[in-house]
């Protein structure tokens, strides 16, 4: 796809997959569409995104709202005129034991990961198929979203709708002009086990366990040694040139637990 001049969508993009994809987009001539609910991080990011010559609308979204998806795209048609690429990138982390969940965080992490990637389907998909050119839909799903591990249940339920989304989506796609890809990264150096940061934003509050606290450090160290996120967004234009589902850029040792669960599911059918 030849970016330059041409429209790209970025939720999440205050931070971490969703800043490096918006100037990677930027850096290679395409105006940006950046959505965050942080807003000064919103600003910061749009703010290296003009410095690089891109020409920018910057909103706070929140994605797990549908009117303010569906004014986001009016807003983006309204200055731009088209949308090209859509990123559904923004997204939390929730762990813990299924038994001390409640109700309220599973309402939360479904609301921004979930429904985020569907309002922005909702949103945006239509026009950009009636607007006839070039297009492609990126959704960030996680390899949480092919394997799951314990304490994580939410965040990999999240992911997993999501890749079954972007699975189906890419099948109504076939001969259109709008090609379908979910990134699906394993660790990756971003803020998303930060979640003190989304009090404001609606976080249902609740006492973290010791056994919670464990769980966030661990995952703190895990993504604290993962892959530079703009190492990531070059995958992502590597896989909108190919056309491709799946983009994997970093399986790492989670590798051998997709390829064990999908071997099991096999082993599970018929034996002949």
């Amino acid at each position: 796809m030849d970016y330059q001049g041409r429209v790209a969508v970025v939720t999440g993009g205050g931070s971490g997959i969703g800043r490096s994809l918006a100037l990677a987009f930027a850096q290679r001539g395409a105006h940006i569409v950046l959505a965050d609910i942080d807003a000064p991080a919103l600003a910061s990011v749009a703010s290296e995104l003009e410095r690089a010559g891109s020409r920018v609308l910057a909103k706070r979204v929140d994605v797990g709202d549908a009117k303010q998806m569906a004014s986001l795209a009016e807003s983006a048609y309204d200055t731009f005129g088209a949308v090209h690429v859509l990123c559904n990138n923004a997204g939390i982390a929730l762990g813990g034991r299924l038994k001390d969940l409640t109700l309220e965080e599973w309402d939360w992490i479904l609301r921004v990961n979930l429904y985020g990637v569907i309002h922005g389907i909702h949103a945006f998909l239509p026009r950009m198929l009636a607007g006839g050119e070039p297009g492609h839909v990126v959704s960030t799903a996680s390899l949480a979203g092919l394997i799951s591990f314990q304490g994580l249940a939410p965040y990999s339920a999240t992911k997993y709708a999501v890749v079954a989304i972007s699975e189906a989506l890419a099948m109504e796609c076939v001969g259109s002009n709008v090609g379908v890809s979910v990134l699906c990264p394993g660790w990756v150096k971003t803020r998303i086990n930060e979640t003190e940061r989304y009090v404001a934003a609606g976080r249902p509050p609740r006492a973290e366990t010791d056994e919670g606290k464990q769980v966030r450090a661990t995952l703190g160290a895990l993504i604290s040694g993962g892959t530079d996120p703009d190492e990531i967004a070059l995958r992502v234009i590597e896989g909108i040139e190919e056309r491709a589902l799946y983009i994997i850029p970093n399986p790492g040792n989670l590798f051998p637990g997709v390829r064990a669960r999908f071997d099991a599911i096999l082993a599970a059918g018929p034996k002949t």
